[in-house]
């Protein structure tokens, strides 16, 4: 394969704004190119949401005056690294400066030289991302490819362009992103890259942890989020970029009596919830939803082992974790919710409800209770057919019951907007069944969609009820 012009043609509106980027590359002189997860995706069949191109000249003069002809009045400039932002309606557009970067081995901030695309591939994360494609009206769509990416994406595996040690020496994040990556495709690390990462692991430490939680939220919207933790595991990286979880793994057997491997439980649960959802919340819920159980197993003669009070102890924990990490507060906040309550709908289903039971749990719950529901659903990891069946049948009545509840709730916190003291000194009425009537004839019309949930609309229907 020489040329993907073809394939840049599926999509006309991205296609309209190649070209022209192609024509200012001619009319300055200037070579461009799209490179990087535009170009990989392109190759996938994938949609792609982001344009990636890189001019060898001035990013960030060309990226102005691209903006302009694509009626774009602004762009976002990043001068250190020869990079500008266009905002794009729906769509955003990167133009980068071909460059290569050097590093100091303690520090993630580079030296950036200009140079050509080549070079340019040569400091990229893996082959699979350092394939150009030229928008040169005279060879557009043809394909740069010095590190044979291509043929690592028909093979399905995550290799360096250059020396691994030095690739992800250069920025450790890379080491995440293999993995992401690896768990997002669905494809094998090469054995000399995964050497390399569990050689380099440690080097995770000069990284931010803003960034490493951004590659943890990654893996997560992937669609089997499971395969990137193994990996992180495997590798050493897992120590390092979420130690709770890293302590998850292993089976104890006292007196011929073991427990679940709690991090494979807690992965099988991931990607559970990854079937049910596309909400990254809710699979970060089922990520940290024991947390607690390392720290508070114990092992009991006579009952086997216990992981007491596992649900509010990680509540607990996850304030530390979500501190280290950086999390915003709603999300905070949000999983040491469901990690608090994720054994209370499992415990209604297995003795008799009550209202005010299922009520407690929807109160704590909130907003979040079909979150809460959908991570317990996923909870469920047990090979036994018959187990599963029972467990999901009680669930749906658990649902059924809170579906009731509510709605008996709200019909009995439901009023007239006009109160009866009004209807009185209105419609000069004395206390009595009329007045009964009419706060019930307003409801009903209420109910029945006549007028809307309104006092002004109320007020004048019952002014109308008079009349009649």
């Amino acid at each position: 394969m020489n040329s993907i012009s073809q394939l840049l043609k599926k999509n006309q509106a991205h296609y309209q704004i190649l070209q022209i980027a192609g024509e200012l590359g001619e009319s300055e002189n200037i070579p461009v190119y799209i490179v990087g997860g535009y170009v990989r995706d392109i190759l996938l069949g994938k949609n792609c949401k982001d344009i990636d191109i890189m001019v060898e000249g001035d990013g960030i003069k060309f990226a102005n005056i691209l903006a302009n002809k694509l009626n774009v009045s602004t762009t976002v400039e990043y001068n250190k690294f020869g990079t500008a932002m266009i905002p794009y309606p729906d769509l955003e557009i990167e133009v980068a400066t071909a460059r290569t970067e050097t590093y100091d081995p303690s520090s993630r901030k580079p030296k950036i030289t200009p140079s050509s695309v080549v070079q340019d591939m040569s400091r990229r994360d893996f082959t699979i991302n350092a394939i150009a494609v030229s928008l040169s009206p005279n060879n557009f769509g043809e394909l740069y490819d010095p590190f044979q990416g291509l043929n690592d994406l028909q093979k399905k595996r995550i290799v360096t362009p250059m020396d691994p040690d030095e690739t992800f020496s250069d920025d450790p994040l890379r080491m995440l992103r293999a993995v992401r990556f690896a768990s997002q495709l669905e494809y094998d690390i090469d054995p000399i890259t995964f050497a390399s990462i569990s050689k380099n692991y440690q080097r995770l430490e000069i990284i931010s942890w803003e960034r490493i939680r951004d590659e943890i939220i990654k893996s997560l919207r992937t669609a089997k989020p499971s395969i990137a933790f193994h990996l992180m595991k495997k590798t050493g990286l897992l120590s390092y970029a979420f130690p709770e979880m890293d302590v998850m793994s292993g089976v104890e057997i006292i007196n011929g009596k073991g427990h679940k491997d709690v991090f494979i439980h807690t992965l099988q649960v991931v990607d559970n919830a990854a079937k049910l959802t596309n909400k990254m919340e809710i699979r970060f819920a089922a990520l940290v939803h024991d947390i607690a159980k390392p720290p508070t197993k114990r092992f009991n003669k006579s009952k086997g082992w216990t992981f007491h009070g596992h649900d509010e102890i990680g509540r607990r924990m996850l304030k530390k974790v979500a501190s280290r990490m950086k999390l915003p507060n709603n999300l905070r906040d949000y999983l040491m919710l469901l990690t608090k309550l994720h054994l209370r709908p499992i415990a209604l289903a297995k003795k008799e409800i009550t209202d005010s039971a299922i009520r407690r749990v929807m109160v704590e719950a909130g907003e979040h209770i079909d979150d809460l529901m959908i991570l317990c659903r996923a909870d469920i990891t047990t090979k036994n057919p018959r187990k599963v069946k029972k467990y999901i049948a009680n669930f749906e009545k658990v649902e059924l019951l809170m579906q009731d509840i509510k709605v008996r709730d709200e019909m009995k916190a439901f009023q007239s907007p006009v109160r009866g003291d009004e209807i009185m000194k209105v419609l000069n009425l004395k206390p009595g069944r009329q007045v009964g009537q009419i706060k019930k004839a307003i409801e009903e019309a209420i109910l029945e969609g006549k007028i809307a949930n309104d006092y002004n609309e109320a007020y004048k229907f019952m002014k109308e009820i008079k009349l009649t």
